[in-house]
């Protein structure tokens, strides 16, 4: 049996991530989480998996974790995760995603421990595509308009840096949205299927908020998502960069009336001005072919299920 670390493992794909390692029958998964109230998420396998609270700004203790874990391999999903968010405390973003990456990758090199590592970069790095560059493949021009991706273009090539410096075995990737059952209401389609849920169950007006209806977007299921993870750290090549997305884009209005034709009851669309950012890539499609070139993979579940999924999983909790 492997010793997989998944850093984050309390959060929206953390969780996914580890349900699919312990469904392979090869690991025994060890998951960092920064406080008690996240484990909320992770209650149906709190038994399966190994949870250490640790916060990876603390370098003593982050090291220490590692010698006593020795993981064969480390998928570092911690970081805060929100683009609208980090133009509130752009400070805040940058510096956590950076220190913690650093501290993580510095405690591996320091313990002496022949780890392969995920790095899980994002597809913002892109930013402000040309329609011409669509799909986006992993020679596209990086252009980032947000603090939130500014850190993970920055964690992106601290994971090249420290392949190249140290010899790390590390992979990179750049996942494009990723969407479905547990994720934050902060995110576009958890907020859309909140709001309905609330409405169904007459907790909230029949008017549903949004921002900008008019970006496309390439969502993938996240458990779809977290299936190439796997294949990448076990078949990607050491060094490389690899985009992951589904090769589709959606506008988000399609993908909010999809959600309202899901539901019986008549609501009015309001956009809320808060909900805008103050720069949003206009479109942003994966071209994964080096990526299905490299690992056979390709998205299994339709987004219409996903969508159906994470509807279902807010009237149940609302």
């Amino acid at each position: 049996m492997k010793k997989a670390l998944i850093t984050g493992v309390a959060g929206f794909a953390g969780g996914f991530l580890a349900e699919h390692l312990l469904s392979q029958k090869d690991f025994n998964v060890i998951g960092t989480y920064l406080s008690e109230d996240q484990l909320k998420f992770t209650s149906h396998i709190k038994d399966m998996v190994e949870l250490k609270k640790l916060d990876l700004l603390n370098s003593e203790a982050t090291l220490h974790l590692i010698k006593s874990a020795k993981p064969d391999c480390v998928f570092h999903l911690a970081a805060l995760t929100s683009p609208k968010e980090s133009f509130e405390n752009p400070s805040l973003t940058i510096t956590n995603n950076i220190a913690a990456q650093v501290n993580l990758l510095e405690a591996i090199r320091g313990a002496g421990i022949d780890s392969k590592i995920l790095i899980i970069s994002s597809a913002d790095v892109y930013g402000l595509v040309n329609a011409k560059d669509l799909p986006i493949d992993e020679e596209t021009a990086l252009m980032p308009v947000s603090p939130y991706a500014v850190s993970k273009l920055t964690q992106d090539f601290l994971g090249l840096q420290y392949f190249l410096s140290y010899g790390l075995q590390i992979v990179r990737v750049r996942p494009f949205n990723h969407i479905g059952p547990r994720q934050s209401a902060s995110f576009v389609v958890s907020s859309f299927a909140k709001q309905i849920a609330e409405i169904e169950k007459r907790k909230k007006e029949k008017t549903i908020h949004v921002g900008n209806l008019s970006a496309k977007r390439d969502f993938t299921d996240v458990r779809d998502m977290m299936a190439a993870y796997l294949l990448a750290l076990q078949k990607g090549k050491l060094g490389d960069v690899y985009n992951i997305g589904s090769g589709v884009s959606y506008k988000i209005s399609e993908i909010l009336y999809t959600l309202l034709s899901l539901s019986t009851e008549k609501i009015k669309v309001e956009v809320d001005k808060n909900l805008l950012r103050p720069k949003d890539e206009p479109e942003l499609r994966c071209d994964r072919s080096k990526f299905t070139a490299q690992t056979g993979w390709e998205p299994k579940i339709k987004i219409e299920q996903t969508l159906k999924d994470t509807l279902d999983y807010y009237r149940n909790i609302v």
